[in-house]
């Protein structure tokens, strides 16, 4: 690769990074590992070799674990020189942040004492993609293998260390010291961390962060032990976000309500911190025996008596610097360093790797629960991540009031109050509460809920009770206790504990665990989800921020909770395609990971299925009868079908759920109709479908193209996608403004004129016996009741190809249909986005598009 990428990326008259340089002849081969907090925190693996060192980053860092695979990506070559440096490359340079030595040392080829052998046999395993070596270094040790992925990215490698005696399960990057200086990255920024640099740093500049959303935890089932978690007590109070500036203090919830009137103590104590600062921590009243208690914290709020306490659990920000992008531990060092000791201000401590020890002295001491953050996670702003969790010892749920019963017997005021949560986007019920008040609490939330009487119900399902009910709008939130959750997604005996002003009804979900198993495993798999080097990563994806944890390789058979619904997958370790290895779990993973983007597609659509539960190996079989197969919850429609003179219910696809429920039918491929419920008779677009017998794919490109050169003289747009098999789909968008046979007349049109341009190899007749070797231009497909694999559709082919919408530019010959799979499309998501949006768009004019089009025949 040599130097001249590396010397073309940088400014050496402002960074403090050395310039090429080779090594002196006859030295030992070096190695080092660099810990580098850029825009992304990661590790970089530099191996010395023909006078530069080859380099990967690591964004998780290396593993002494041989049953872990970390992805590593290559970067360009650095000089010899480079090896030691430490120091700050500033802002505005390639890769602009702090740099420790995390290890250095030699390593050799394995086997080989001999310099020269050495290298040849190193740089034969380059150049083949497996490269084995061995390292002598401070913190690494024994042998370990780069191997290089055979994916888009050319630069995509796995560090895998080999079973050896030094191979061990303990996290060694928890040893996070540079070798050269035993300074951490946590200090970067300071003076004496820059004692390896050239040249001091610019000071520090990060801005200080208003309105911070906190990072929010997942719940789990169970607790569970691992060395790479810290697990905190989970305190019972506000949360609170402590934003202080030249000794002025804001103290607000996370929904940006201010704090300062309520808990004025806490904010004069928060003044006599140095510096600027942001902190994340809990505001809670403690009891005689040192337990937070909800019920203290609200009776502090009516009456302004009784202590509090601040619990600091995260500094996001210090002076500068924006911490938020460093781990954990580091953070909490500097957070443990900074408090004073006062009443009012606590730091919220931790123990490492025992959450099973740790969780049961908490139900021994009638704690609310326990919290397990993994001890390099970064600080996601806004985001409810797998990074953190909470295990709860008594079942809590947040719930918004929407309405109120008539009381009976003795008893004044209301008799329970109806309750709420956003479920998927919608509000539903999710049960009554009628106790835990008193006659004073009882008269205020009266009072409070008169001034939002309404006269119809917030909820769009039908609410059953024993006592008449009052509606109000649906905007205090309240907590509650409660036994269990029923199977019809309603709390058992729900105990009223107060009201939550700190929280925004649009943020209150119904709160089910997930597997703590799966949680882990998602925190744990994020080595192979990068498709760039950290350096060259933009800004992270919302989709890919809300990863769902994978299901592939966690067992065969599994209870989940999607969406709030309880499904029962089987055999995900069944093969579905047997020359990838490539299981049902897998199938479920890629259909989770893409529903964000594919449901768009597939809502308020009849679907037909194409199941092969027992994958590609056997032949399949089209599904469009519902049956009694579908659980209550899931929509289905009954629709007369003239082809067969009877009525067919369908499966309705609404949510991420129900794509999953499909999915472990054994449906590897979703065929939905063209148009909607309500609609059934208007297409939503019409498609022409390029559909090659014994034909080449270049030339179904080209006659893609022909299609393309006629919608431009008709001033319709098309949008392409790959058939997930040989074949090209081309949507024009028609909202819904048409019928079908309007459809299919003009399908036909486009189809006729792009035949003519290319009347050699395509064709207009459906039978495949008179159309071998030609690339049929199929407009049939338009007619009520026909389906296509939808965007994003896995096909049963081999390879687990994936039908995927396509630029233009991207039609051209030479591209291969078989490089978008389950595996390769959710990174493209990713990094493209929708492609196929507009479709669902406003829709073309086709009196318009016809009479541009017939202008020439005039």
């Amino acid at each position: 690769m040599g130097l001249e990428e590396y010397q073309k990326k940088r400014d050496f008259s402002s960074t403090p990074e050395p310039a090429a340089s080779l090594p002196n002849a006859g030295q030992g081969l070096r190695f080092v590992v660099q810990k580098h907090a850029a825009s992304h925190l990661h590790y970089d693996l530099r191996l010395e070799l023909d006078g530069v060192l080859k380099s990967w980053a690591v964004p998780k860092g290396p593993s002494l674990d041989p049953s872990l695979k970390r992805l590593a990506m290559m970067v360009e070559d650095h000089p010899f020189d480079y090896r030691s440096f430490e120091g700050t490359i500033p802002k505005g340079n390639y890769g602009a942040g702090e740099v420790i030595v995390w290890d250095e040392g030699t390593y050799a080829a394995p086997g080989v004492n001999d310099l020269k052998e050495s290298e040849r046999v190193l740089r034969a395993g380059l150049a083949k993609g497996d490269l084995k070596f061995v390292l002598h270094g401070r913190k690494l040790n024994g042998e370990f293998a780069l191997v290089k992925m055979h994916s888009e990215q050319e630069n995509t490698w796995l560090l895998i260390k080999k079973k050896d005696t030094w191979a061990t399960t303990e996290e060694v990057t928890l040893d996070d010291r540079s070798v050269l200086s035993d300074l951490r990255l946590d200090d970067a920024g300071k003076a004496e961390v820059l004692i390896a640099s050239a040249t001091l740093p610019e000071p520090p500049s990060d801005p200080l962060p208003r309105d911070v959303k906190p990072m929010l935890a997942t719940l789990v089932d169970e607790a569970f032990d691992n060395p790479g978690w810290i697990f905190e007590i989970k305190q019972d109070g506000y949360r609170a976000i402590a934003q202080i500036e030249s000794g002025r203090v804001e103290l607000y919830s996370r929904n940006n309500l201010s704090f300062n009137r309520n808990f004025t103590a806490i904010v004069r104590a928060l003044e006599s911190l140095p510096g600027n600062l942001v902190l994340d921590g809990e505001v809670v009243a403690l009891d005689e025996q040192g337990r937070s208690s909800f019920q203290l914290l609200q009776n502090h709020l009516r009456t302004g008596q009784g202590p509090l306490c601040y619990f600091v659990f995260d500094l996001l920000y210090r002076d500068g610097h924006d911490l938020r992008g460093l781990p954990l531990l580091a953070r909490k060092e500097q957070l443990r360093a900074l408090l004073p000791d006062l009443p009012e201000l606590r730091f919220s401590d931790h123990i490492s790797e025992t959450g099973k020890d740790f969780f049961e002295l908490a139900r021994q001491n009638n704690l609310e629960g326990i919290v397990a953050k993994r001890a390099d996670s970064s600080y996601q702003s806004g985001r409810r991540s797998r990074d953190w969790l909470k295990i709860k010892i008594r079942h809590e749920q947040e719930a918004i009031i929407c309405g109120f019963t008539q009381p009976r017997g003795g008893r004044g005021y209301f008799g329970s109050l109806v309750l709420g949560a956003f479920q998927g986007g919608e509000l539903v019920h999710i049960g009554f509460s009628g106790g835990g008040f008193d006659e004073r609490m009882l008269r205020e939330i009266h009072a409070k809920l008169s001034e939002l009487v309404q006269p119809e119900s917030p909820f769009a399902g039908k609410v059953k009770a024993e006592m008449p009910i009052t509606w109000v709008t649906p905007r205090l939130v309240c907590e509650v206790t409660f036994s269990e959750w029923t199977d019809e997604g309603v709390m058992r005996h729900p105990i009223f504990l107060g009201l939550r002003e700190d929280k925004d009804p649009e943020s209150v979900l119904r709160e089910l665990p997930i597997p703590t198993q799966l949680a882990e495993a998602e925190a744990e798999n994020t080595e192979v989800s990068a498709a760039a080097p950290p350096e060259a990563a933009g800004p992270a994806d919302p989709q890919a921020a809300a990863m769902p944890p994978r299901l592939a390789g966690t067992g065969k058979n599994l209870e989940v909770i999607i969406g709030g619904r309880r499904l029962k997958l089987s055999n995900l370790d069944k093969i579905f395609w047997p020359d990838e290895g490539y299981t049902k779990g897998d199938l479920i993973d890629y259909y989770r990971q893409v529903a964000p983007v594919m449901l768009p597609y597939l809502k308020d659509r009849p679907e037909s299925l194409y199941r092969t539960p027992n994958g590609i190996a056997e032949k399949g079989f089209f599904q469009k009868e519902a049956g009694e197969l579908p659980p209550e919850w899931m929509p289905t429609r009954e629709i007369f079908s003239e082809s067969n003179q009877k009525t067919i219910k369908y499966f309705i696809c609404q949510e991420e759920a129900t794509l999953v429920y499909l999915a472990n039918l054994g449906c590897i491929e979703i065929n939905p109709w063209l148009s909607r419920l309500d609609r059934l008779d208007s297409p939503d677009y019409f498609v022409i479908d390029l559909d090659p017998e014994d034909i080449s794919f270049d030339r179904v490109v080209e006659a893609a193209q022909a299609v393309h050169q006629v919608l431009e003289r008709a001033g319709a747009p098309g949008y392409p996608k790959t058939s997930g098999a040989t074949g090209i789909h081309i949507y024009i968008p028609l909202g819904a403004r048409y019928d079908y046979d309007a459809a299919v007349k003009f399908a036909q049109v486009v189809a006729t004129l792009a035949h003519q341009l290319v009347p050699d190899f395509t064709s207009l007749v459906r039978d495949p016996r008179k159309r071998q070797q030609r690339v049929y231009l199929d407009y049939l497909q338009n007619r009520g009741g026909q389906t296509l694999a939808a965007p994003y559709s896995v096909r049963p082919r081999p390879g687990a190809t994936v039908s995927t919408p396509l630029t233009w530019d991207e039609v051209r010959i030479g591209l291969n249909p078989g490089s978008f799979t389950i595996k390769t499309v959710p990174a493209r998501l990713a990094e493209r986005g929708d492609l196929f949006r507009q479709v669902l768009g406003p829709g073309i004019d086709l009196e318009r598009c016809l009479d541009n089009l017939l202008k020439p025949y005039r």
